[in-house]
């Protein structure tokens, strides 16, 4: 497993920082910076940076985990720590709202997600798996699927996470 991680200050513009480092993070652990899977965890790395830069005030800490074995298999974790222990609370957007859909969006594209303790503060994760296998089309599926089932390209070739518990 290797871990890498990154200190982020308490400044909004240290999100696009945490982006760009997150890229290059990506990159070098084999993922393609065009494929979706990579665009997928640059967004949920933004969603989790912002929430923690702009609902504590406080620096957070920036981990990405990445599974043993071939880039194309195991499970890629995104944590983010910070030193509040307010739990997140996932908030429902409406209309034209400019904030409130980062936690939906996490949990729309994660394959699973969550928070523990983590000394003073808390640490917000969420995990999305790797294809095991290549990308094929299923029968009268219409989209490609993952083999492995862990997450689906639409027709618009949109990352989506499949069910949970299928």
């Amino acid at each position: 497993m290797l871990q890498v991680q990154l200190e982020v200050g308490p400044d909004p513009a240290e999100v696009g920082r945490a982006r760009r480092w997150a890229r290059s993070r990506l990159t070098g652990s084999g993922l393609g910076d065009d494929e979706p899977l990579a665009e997928t965890l640059i967004l949920l790395i933004s969603e989790l940076v912002t929430n923690a830069v702009v609902h504590t005030g406080c620096p957070a800490v920036l981990r990405m985990l990445f599974g043993a074995g071939p880039a194309e298999s195991g499970t890629v974790r995104v944590e983010v720590a910070d030193a509040s222990a307010c739990p997140p609370r996932p908030r429902r957007a409406e209309g034209d709202d400019t904030g409130g859909r980062g936690l939906e969006l996490v949990d729309g594209l994660a394959d699973r997600w969550g928070w523990t303790p983590e000394g003073a503060g808390k640490s917000i994760w969420c995990e999305v798996d790797r294809c095991s296998g290549p990308v094929t089309s299923a029968p009268h599926a219409g989209p490609p699927v993952c083999e492995a089932g862990a997450y689906v390209i639409d027709a618009c070739g949109t990352l989506r996470a499949t069910a949970r518990g299928a």
